[in-house]
C-alpha cells in the first residue's frame, strides 16, 4: 500500500474491541483522561456474554429447570404428567431474550459519538501504529480487548455442519434429538445438563478425568458421581473413533460402566473444549511485546500493562479468567492506565469468584485447592449438604463443601464446593475473603434458621476446630 495516499489519524488512546472489556476501557479513558479516543470493532456489536455466553446459556438453563421441577415434584407427593417440551417455543424464547440483552449492548455502543468508533479490523504496524482498514491510526497508547473464540480440535474438522460450538446453539430454531458433548467444563456441564433436562439425549465425554474448573479432587469426584447419576458422563473417555454418517455423527467408545465397546449416533457434536484468545490476526509480531506460548502478550495483572510498553490488554484476550466481571474490571484498569500513561496505577482486583450454573451448582472462591495443596499450615473444613436441614426440605440435598484456612491465623483462604444455591453462598464467601476475615469472625456473623447458609456455618465450625488460636 502506498502510504502517501493513506489517511492518518492521531489519537491519545485506541481501544481494540467493543465487548465486556473494551467498553469499560473506552469509558474509563474517555471519562477520566481524554476525548481524543477511538473504539475499534471488526465484528458484530454485542458482548460474548450477551450474545453467546452467560445470558443465553442461563435462558436455556432456566427452561431446563422448569422442566426438571415438574419431574422432581413427585418426590413431594405432587404428581404431574411428564412435561411436554416444545423445542421451538424453548428456543424462540432463548433467541428473543438473547436479542433483547444484545440490543442493550448495541444501543450503548451506538450512543457513542460516530467520531469515537470505527467498524473495521485493526492490526499493529508497530507499538503505536495501527492499520485500520485503509487508514492508519497513530495512538499514544493502545488497549487490546479482542475477546476469545471457541477452541475446536483438529479431530473434529471432518464433521462439517454436524460439529457445533456453544455459539451455534443459541441460533437453533428447535431442539435436536441427540447431542454428544466433548468437554466437561463450565460450558459442557451447563449446556449438556440443560439439553438433557429438555429431553435431548446427550452423552458427555471428557479426556483428563477432571471436571473444570474444580481442582479439589474430593469435590471433583463427588461432583462427577452426582452428574453420572443423572446423565451419561465419562470424564476420562476412551474414544475409539468418530465419523460423519449422513446427517449424524457415529462415535465408537468404551462404555465407562461395563467396559464394553459401543457405537452411538448423534445429531450433533458440541465441542465445549475451551476458548482461545483472539490475538492471532493483530500483527503482534510487529510490536516489541514479549508473547507467551499462545501468542498472548506478557502483562501485569494489577495494571494490565504489557511489559513496560504503552500497550495494555484486558478481558478474555489475556487468557486468564474468561468471566464478565473480571473482564469489566480489567477493562476499567486498562483504560484508566492507558489514559494516564506514562503514569501507571495498580487497579483494584477483587477476590476470585467463579460459578457453574449446573444443578447442583459448583463454585470456587479465593484461592483454589491447587494453589494451597501441600502448604503446611492449611486446614480444610468439610460439610455435606446431604443431611443439611433446609436442603433436605427442598429435596436439594446433594453437595459437598470444603473450606480452606490458615491454621495459625485463622484467615479464610478459599473454598471449592458443589451444592444447592451455591451462587449465593459463593458471594458470601467472596465478600468474606475480600475483607480478609478470619474463620472466628465469619462465625460471628448472623445465620437464620432454617436456611442453606446453616450448612456453611457447619463447615466453618469444622475448620474452626482445627485452628491453633
Amino acid at each position: 500500500m502506498n502510504n502517501s495516499h493513506v489517511s492518518t489519524r492521531q489519537v491519545d488512546v485506541a481501544v481494540i474491541g467493543a465487548g465486556s472489556a473494551g467498553l469499560p476501557a473506552f469509558r474509563a479513558a474517555k471519562k477520566k483522561h481524554t476525548e481524543n479516543i477511538v473504539l475499534i470493532e471488526a465484528g458484530a456489536y454485542g458482548t460474548t456474554c450477551a450474545r453467546v455466553g452467560c445470558m443465553p446459556s442461563k435462558l436455556l438453563i432456566a427452561a431446563a429447570e422448569a422442566a426438571h421441577s415438574v419431574e422432581a415434584a413427585a418426590g413431594f407427593g405432587v404428581h404431574a404428567a411428564k412435561p411436554v417440551i416444545n423445542g421451538e417455543e424453548v428456543m424462540g424464547r432463548v433467541r428473543r431474550e438473547r436479542d433483547r440483552f444484545v440490543g442493550f449492548v448495541i444501543e450503548g455502543v451506538e450512543n457513542i459519538a460516530e467520531k469515537h468508533h470505527i467498524r473495521k479490523h485493526a492490526a499493529f504496524l508497530d507499538n503505536h501504529t495501527l492499520q485500520v482498514g485503509d487508514s492508519i491510526i497513530e495512538a499514544k497508547t493502545i488497549v487490546i480487548a479482542t475477546g476469545s473464540s471457541p477452541t475446536v480440535m483438529p479431530k473434529f474438522a471432518e464433521l462439517g455442519d454436524r460439529l457445533i460450538v456453544n455459539d451455534d446453539i443459541f441460533n437453533w430454531e428447535t431442539l435436536p434429538e441427540s447431542v454428544a458433548v466433548f468437554g466437561p467444563g463450565v460450558i459442557g456441564l451447563e449446556l449438556g445438563q440443560a439439553l438433557h433436562r429438555l429431553g435431548v439425549r446427550i452423552r458427555l465425554f471428557g479426556r483428563s478425568g477432571s471436571l473444570k474448573p474444580l481442582t479439589d479432587t474430593g469435590i471433583r469426584d463427588y461432583a462427577v458421581k452426582v452428574f453420572q447419576e443423572e446423565f451419561p458422563l465419562d470424564a476420562k473417555a476412551n474414544i475409539l473413533g468418530m465419523e460423519r454418517k449422513g446427517e449424524q455423527v457415529m462415535i465408537r467408545f468404551v462404555d465407562r460402566e461395563d467396559g464394553i465397546e459401543k457405537l452411538e449416533n448423534f445429531d450433533y457434536v458440541l465441542a465445549a473444549t475451551g476458548r482461545s484468545p483472539n490475538v492471532k490476526d493483530l500483527g503482534l509480531e510487529n510490536t516489541s511485546l514479549e508473547l507467551d506460548s499462545r501468542g498472548v502478550p506478557i502483562f501485569d495483572p494489577v495494571s494490565m500493562q504489557c511489559g513496560d510498553s504503552s500497550i495494555f490488554i484486558a478481558g478474555d484476550a489475556n487468557n486468564v479468567l474468561p468471566l464478565l466481571h473480571e473482564a469489566a474490571d480489567e477493562g476499567f484498569i486498562a483504560g484508566d492506565n492507558a489514559g494516564s500513561f506514562p503514569e501507571i496505577n495498580p487497579g483494584m482486583r477483587r477476590s476470585p469468584l467463579s460459578i457453574v450454573f449446573c444443578d447442583p451448582q459448583i463454585a470456587m472462591v479465593g484461592q483454589a485447592w491447587s494453589e494451597l495443596a501441600g502448604e503446611e499450615n492449611v486446614v480444610v473444613g468439610k460439610m455435606s449438604f446431604e443431611g443439611q436441614g433446609r436442603s433436605r426440605v427442598m429435596l436439594k440435598n446433594k453437595g459437598l463443601m470444603h473450606l480452606y484456612a490458615d491454621r495459625q491465623t485463622g484467615l479464610f483462604l478459599g473454598s471449592e464446593f458443589i451444592g444447592p444455591q451455591a451462587e449465593h453462598l459463593a458471594h458470601l464467601l467472596s465478600w468474606a475473603h475480600q475483607q480478609k476475615m478470619t474463620i472466628p469472625q465469619m462465625l460471628e456473623m448472623p445465620f437464620y434458621h432454617p436456611v442453606i447458609e446453616e450448612g456453611l456455618r457447619t463447615c466453618l465450625r469444622d475448620v474452626n476446630e482445627q485452628l491453633s488460636l
